[in-house]
């Protein structure tokens, strides 16, 4: 499936029925790892790689041409589609957003996400009407390059501390599918009812939901509450930096190297970094 043209056709079919789950890799070994694995789609994370370059995520500290180069590596990186999460467009009105969303589609990415986060703490959403606005510019600008890029609409109510997420979060990503999202998307809720309530009201839009968290729930129980998609945003990355947060405390704090305990072994991962290479065609 190494044709763009395939891998966004395929990107597409997934979203037509069941649930699949999209995780996130931050650079080309864990894109490469997680392909091997199976799982049938990824996506990038804005924060995952902004912590490798020692910037914050959600206010546009890595700059654009750094964000498009990094979509387009992990795009290569595999032959699975990608989905790139472009954050708010890198731009307030819509002619930015249709502007930087045709450069992100020709990354070779197989679909994108446009939030309605503002980055102002006084205005962290923009109005709903405007939101669609710039989901419709970003909408124009992806029919104009054709080739069927997934567009996702996202809903930033839980993340910007909205008082009533759920619903306002309703009200928006139903004005996004209007706009031409194919996908909508409230990073947030955990709780079933919450995710049922949003499923419902907004079938038979495909709706995504992170998994940032372990609340208890599994695939199989987010597939039975009608979910089309799963993502987990920084949480691989997190993950990482947790085990080596974890062994650097211990060493620095306790001169114990303990941290090291049931870490994945060189060989191991060596290993599988020689048979991807040579699987490639490499040395």
């Amino acid at each position: 499936m190494t044709d763009l043209a395939a891998r966004r056709a395929a990107f597409r079919r997934l979203h037509e029925s069941g649930c699949f789950v999209m995780p996130n890799p931050w650079d080309i070994g864990t894109a490469r790892y997680l392909a091997a694995m199976g799982f049938p789609a990824l996506a990038t994370t804005s924060s995952g790689f902004a912590f490798t370059r020692a910037l914050p995520d959600t206010d546009w500290a890595v700059p654009l041409d750094a964000m498009l180069a990094h979509i387009a590596e992990i795009a290569a990186a595999t032959d699975l589609p990608v989905n790139a999460d472009f954050e708010s467009g890198y731009a307030h009105d819509p002619e930015g957003v249709a502007r930087n969303v045709a450069a992100c589609v020709a990354t070779g990415v197989a679909g994108l996400s446009i939030e309605d986060a503002t980055g102002d703490p006084a205005r962290p959403l923009y109005d709903i009407a405007e939101g669609a606005e710039r989901i419709r510019a970003a909408r124009a600008a992806i029919d104009a390059a054709g080739g069927g890029v997934v567009l996702t609409g996202r809903a930033e109510c839980y993340l910007t501390g909205h008082p009533e997420p759920l619903p306002e979060a309703i009200r928006r990503l139903q004005a996004y599918a209007e706009a031409g999202a194919d996908v909508v998307y409230a990073p947030g809720p955990k709780r079933r009812e919450e995710i049922r309530t949003l499923v419902d009201a907004l079938a038979p839009v495909p709706i995504n939901i992170l998994m940032s968290t372990n609340p208890g729930l599994k695939v199989a129980d987010l597939e039975g509450l009608g979910v089309r998609r799963i993502s987990v945003g920084s949480s691989l990355a997190r993950a990482a930096w947790t085990g080596f947060i974890r062994a650097a405390r211990r060493i620095h704090d306790e001169g114990s190297f303990g941290g090291f305990d049931g870490s994945v072994s060189f060989s191991e991962l060596n290993g599988f970094f020689r048979q991807d290479l040579k699987d490639r065609g490499g040395a």
